[in-house]
Order: structure tokens, then sequence, then C-alpha cells
């Protein structure tokens, strides 16, 4: 509904989840480079310096089409959650002093389920948690259009900047 402005069908929706979840691993050495050996308490400063990032991974960072466009912004969705958690486990170990674990990402997982299985050493949870998690996310995606992140994005994105630095602009 917020890329499209419409409701998917049933079909669509699939397809959309599987792109997701296709989308959620990190490139090879990101975790170690940007998270590992750099970690942080603040999350979003952590989420926006990560974001930036991923331009340094993608094959066609500067490409404009629309095409290009929905492959980054997907790819950047899929991968948020990933670096959350990992991002995460950095955090609890560097700063709190607590055992950092990383988990196999499971493709079957809903973002919501993915995120509750990466903060967790156990990795459980219950439906009923996830999908609290996933109407909170919901809830939080759609926050209203004049907030000073949409704004932000609006700017950046006006000087034909790419898309990861308007992304990070928007969650600074």
């Amino acid at each position: 509904l917020l890329l499209f402005s419409k409701l998917p069908t049933r079909e669509e929706l699939d397809e959309f989840k599987n792109q997701l979840a296709a989308y959620r691993s990190l490139p090879p050495s990101f975790v170690r480079d940007m998270i590992l050996k750099a970690p942080g308490k603040d999350m979003m400063n952590i989420l926006s310096r990560c974001v930036l990032a991923l331009y340094t991974y993608d094959d066609n960072p500067d490409d404009t089409s629309m095409q290009n466009i929905l492959r980054q912004v997907l790819q950047i969705i899929a991968r948020m959650p990933t670096i959350m958690g990992y991002s995460y486990q950095a955090k609890r170990r560097h700063y709190d002093k607590k055992s950092m674990y990383f988990h196999q990402i499971d493709p079957t997982h809903s973002t919501a389920q993915m995120i509750l299985s990466t903060i967790r050493e156990d990795q459980q949870f219950t439906e009923e948690e996830a999908k609290l998690l996933d109407i909170c996310l919901t809830l939080h995606a759609e926050h209203g259009g004049g907030n000073n992140s949409t704004f932000t994005t609006r700017v950046v994105t006006s000087s034909g900047t790419d898309t990861y630095s308007a992304v990070a602009a928007a969650l600074s």
C-alpha cells in the first residue's frame, strides 16, 4: 500500500514477501566491516550509517530509473531487520558486556518473526508476539505524511541524489 498506493492482491502480496525474503541477506563482509568493527549505542545512527554503506555494495547505485530505485528500496526494506538484529547483538556485546549471537536468517519468517528470532538467544517467539510486532511496524510505517523524515526525503531526492543517501538522510 505504501509503495504503490493500492492494496496488493494475495498473489502480489506473496510475491512481495518472497522478494523481501530473497533480499534479507547482507553483502559479504558487511556485518564484519560495518557492524562489528564499529558498534554503536544509537540504533537509528547505525541504521543510517549502514544504509549509506550499502551504496558501495550496489553494482548500479546511481541509476535513478524507476525499476532500479524499486529494487534498491526493496533491498533496503528487506535488509533493515537484519541490520537491526545484528547491530543490536553488537551493541549488547560491546556496550552491555553480554553475549552476542547471530542466527541464520530463516527465509520463511515474516519481517516481525525475523526481528524476534534475531534478537532472542533461543530464537523463540509466539505467533501472538509476531502479530503484535507486525501491527506496531505497520502503525509506525503509516505515521503520517508531514513528518521530518518525509520532508527530508523529498528535499534530498529533489537534488537527484542516490536512493541510499536519501534513505540515510531520512533516518538521520
